[in-house]
C-alpha cells in the first residue's frame, strides 16, 4: 500500500459513521467524518463501506505449524520465523506466546528463546510472552499437568520469571491459592498483567484480587465456576467490574453460544477473542504430541485422549466470523473483539491518531461466502 493514502468511505470499529482514514508515511495522520475528507495529493482508495481495522492481536496461543511454545529450542528458530509468517498471513499482527504449565527449566528455556527473538519484516511479532500457570487450582488445572503445579507465593514467582521477567507481559493464576495477599502487588509492581484463570475463586476472593491490581481473566467459563444465581464467583465479579477484561474462546466448543450472547449482552466493551491454539494450528485433523502426552484434533477442537478439553487448532479471525453467522454481534463488534479490545486489556492504543497504518479490510459475503478480509499495508 502507498505509505501515503486517504482512505474514504470506512467503516471503523467504534465509529457510528463512515469515516477517513489519512495515512501520511505510514501512520494514521487523521481519521476524518467521511465528508470531510482532505482535497491533497495522495491517492484516494474507496473502500466502499467496508471495514477498516488494525491487524489482529491473540493474546492467548499456544503454539502453531506442530510447534509447542513450552517445548521450543534454539533449534526451533527457523519454525518460530514460519510461525509468525503464518499468523500474519491469518491476519495477526502481534501475539503473545502462550507457555502452559510445565518445569521451571521448560519455562525459563522458552523465555530466553522469546527474550533473543527478532521476527521477520512481514510476520506476526511478540509482545512479549503470556506464563499460563504453573500456580493454578488442581481442580480446575484442565489439562495442565499436576506434576508441576506450584503453591502461589512471591518466592515461587521469583524462581518461575527468573532473570526473564521483563519479557512476560501477562501471567495466569488461581488467587485463592495465595494466603498472603501479596503476589499479585508484586506482579504488578514489575509491569505484569495478572489474570485470573484455573480457579475456584469465589466472589469475595475474585473482588480481593481485582482490588489488588488484577485486570483480566483468562477463556472466560473455562475452568472456573460457571455463573450461578446465588453464587456468581469469578466471572460474575469480572463482568460487573469495567476496569476488568476477559478473554473468550468463541469455537462454539469452549463455550455454548447462547452464554457467549449472554457474556457480550452484560459486558462487551471488556471483552477480547483469542485463540488459544495448540500447536496443530495450521496442521490438518489428527493425533499429535502435547507434552509427555497426546492431543487428538477433530474438526478443530483439541482433547486429551482421555476427553479433556484442551483448546483450538482454529485461528483467531474463526471467532469472528462464528459471532456474525450466529447473529449474536455485528461484523464491526466481533472485528473490535479480535482488534480493538485485546489491545485495550494490555493497555495499548487501538486504531488512533499517530499509530502504525497496519490495516485490514474487512468484508461479509453472507452465510454462503462468510467473513473475508486482507491486508492494506504491510
Amino acid at each position: 500500500m502507498n505509505p501515503n493514502l486517504n482512505i474514504i468511505n470506512a467503516k471503523l470499529p467504534g465509529y457510528a459513521d463512515k469515516q477517513t482514514l489519512v495515512i501520511r508515511e505510514g501512520k494514521i495522520e487523521a481519521i476524518l467524518p467521511s465528508h470531510n475528507h482532505p482535497s491533497s495529493e495522495p491517492p484516494i482508495l474507496d473502500v466502499q463501506g467496508d471495514w477498516i481495522s488494525l491487524g489482529g492481536m491473540d493474546l492467548q496461543i499456544n503454539g502453531a505449524l506442530g510447534l509447542a511454545f513450552p517445548e521450543i529450542t534454539q533449534a526451533d528458530e527457523e519454525k518460530l520465523n514460519q510461525i509468525c509468517q503464518f499468523l500474519w498471513q491469518q491476519g495477526i499482527s502481534y501475539f503473545l506466546p502462550t507457555l502452559v504449565t510445565t518445569s521451571i527449566e521448560n519455562i525459563h528455556r522458552s523465555l530466553k528463546i522469546f527474550a533473543d527473538f527478532t521476527p521477520p519484516k512481514n510476520g506476526a511479532k511478540p509482545l512479549g510472552v503470556h506464563l499460563e500457570g504453573p500456580c493454578l487450582n488442581f481442580e480446575k488445572r484442565g489439562a495442565h499437568p499436576a506434576e508441576y503445579l506450584l503453591p502461589l507465593t512471591v518466592e515461587n514467582m521469583k524462581q518461575i520469571l527468573g532473570e526473564y521477567g521483563e519479557i512476560v507481559k501477562v501471567i495466569t493464576l488461581a488467587p485463592e491459592l495465595d494466603a498472603t495477599d501479596e503476589v499479585i502487588p508484586y506482579l504488578t509492581s514489575l509491569g505484569i498483567t495478572v489474570s485470573l484463570g484455573h480457579s475456584q475463586a469465589t466472589l469475595e476472593q475474585a473482588q480481593l484480587a481485582f482490588e489488588q491490581g488484577a485486570t483480566m481473566v483468562t477463556h472466560a467459563f473455562n475452568a472456573m465456576p460457571g455463573l450461578h444465581h446465588r453464587d456468581p464467583g469469578l466471572l460474575g465479579a469480572a463482568l460487573v467490574n469495567f476496569q476488568v477484561y476477559c478473554g473468550l474462546i468463541a469455537d462454539g466448543i469452549h463455550v455454548c453460544p447462547t452464554m457467549v450472547d449472554i457474556l457480550l449482552r452484560a459486558n462487551s466493551k471488556n471483552i477480547f477473542l483469542v485463540s488459544d491454539a495448540l500447536a496443530p494450528l495450521g496442521l490438518p485433523d489428527g493425533v499429535y504430541p502435547w507434552d509427555n502426552r497426546e492431543i487428538e484434533v477433530r474438526e478443530g477442537t483439541a482433547r486429551l485422549l482421555n476427553g479433556t478439553l484442551s483448546g483450538t487448532t482454529l485461528p483467531l479471525f474463526s471467532g469472528v466470523e462464528n459471532l456474525v453467522r450466529w447473529g449474536i454481534c455485528e461484523l464491526g463488534e466481533g472485528i473490535g473483539l479480535a482488534t480493538e479490545n485485546p489491545r485495550k486489556a494490555l493497555g495499548l492504543p487501538g486504531l488512533a491518531v499517530g499509530e502504525s497504518a497496519d490495516l485490514l479490510r474487512w468484508s461479509w459475503q453472507g452465510q454462503e461466502g462468510g467473513l473475508s478480509w486482507e491486508r492494506l499495508a504491510s
